[in-house]
C-alpha cells in the first residue's frame, strides 16, 4: 500500500493528461496514468518514471463500464483508496464551423451520443465507482470548457458544447451529494491550449492549461467545491 497521496488521471497518454500527470507526481503524488491506447500509456507513464516520479499505468476504456470496475478493483487491491480523481478523457467529434453538420440545424445524432458517452457519462461511472475509495476525504476534478458555459453559449460544435454542459451538471448534483463530506469535486476549464484538441493556434501552453487542474486536484481543506474554475478562479457557469 502507498503511504503518499494516490491521484488517477485518465486520457493521460499526451497534452493536458499528462501534464498533469507529471505535476501532481513532482508534488509527491502516487499517480495512476490511466489511457485506452495501451503502448503509447505504457510509454509516457515510462517517460515520468524514468524522471524519478512515482508513475503507475493502468489501461482504460472509459466508456467500458468492466474497464472502469477493473480500475475500481485495481485501486482498491494496491492502494486500498485514492485521493485524487481527475477526468481529463474527452473527444471533439463535431466538424469544422462552416462544414458539413457543423450546426446543430444538421448535427449528427451519432456525434451528440458518442461526445455524451465519453465527456460525460464515463465521468459520472468513473465518480460513481472510485469516490467510494476516497473514504470520505478527497478531490474530484471534471476537466471542463468554456465552450459548456451557458452564459456564453454560441453556436456550432453541438455535441462538444452539450456533452460540457452536462458535464458541469454532474459536478454540480455530486458536490451537493458530497456536501457533509471531506470530498470536493469542481469543473474546471484550462482555457485554450495547444494540444492536439486545442490545435497550434491556442494561446496557452499545456503547462499553464494543466496548473489550473493541480491547483483544483490539490485543494486546501477550506477549498470550494461545485464550482466551475479558470487559473484558480470562478468563472460563469
Amino acid at each position: 500500500m502507498a503511504t503518499e497521496p494516490v491521484a488517477v488521471v485518465t486520457g493521460a497518454y499526451r497534452g493536458l493528461g499528462l501534464e498533469t500527470c507529471r505535476q501532481l507526481a513532482a508534488r509527491g503524488y502516487c499517480v495512476v496514468l490511466t489511457a485506452r491506447r495501451e503502448a503509447e500509456g505504457q510509454t509516457a507513464a515510462g517517460k515520468l518514471a524514468a524522471e524519478g516520479l512515482d508513475l503507475r499505468f493502468f489501461p482504460l476504456h472509459v466508456t467500458e463500464e468492466s474497464s472502469v470496475l477493473g480500475l475500481r478493483d485495481y485501486l482498491s487491491k494496491e492502494f486500498g483508496r485514492i485521493d485524487v480523481l481527475v477526468n481529463n478523457a474527452g473527444i471533439f467529434p463535431d466538424p469544422p464551423p462552416g462544414t458539413p453538420g457543423s450546426s446543430i440545424f444538421d448535427a449528427d445524432l451519432t456525434d451528440l451520443r458518442s461526445a455524451f458517452e465519453t465527456n460525460t457519462l464515463s465521468a459520472l461511472r468513473l465518480c460513481q465507482s472510485l469516490i467510494p475509495l476516497m473514504q470520505g476525504q478527497g478531490r474530484v476534478v471534471n476537466v471542463s470548457s468554456g465552450m459548456g458555459q451557458l452564459s456564453d453559449m454560441n453556436g456550432f460544435a453541438p455535441a462538444y458544447r452539450l456533452s460540457k454542459t452536462a458535464m458541469n451538471a454532474v459536478t454540480r448534483i455530486f458536490a451537493d451529494e458530497l456536501k457533509d463530506t471531506g470530498i470536493k469535486i469542481n469543473s474546471v476549464c484550462p482555457g485554450w491550449v495547444r494540444t492536439e484538441m486545442g490545435g497550434s493556434n491556442a494561446t496557452r501552453s499545456i503547462e499553464e492549461g494543466a496548473e489550473g487542474i493541480v491547483w483544483a486536484a490539490t485543494l486546501p481543506d477550506d477549498g470550494p467545491s461545485g464550482g466551475f474554475f479558470r487559473d484558480g478562479q470562478p468563472i460563469p457557469w
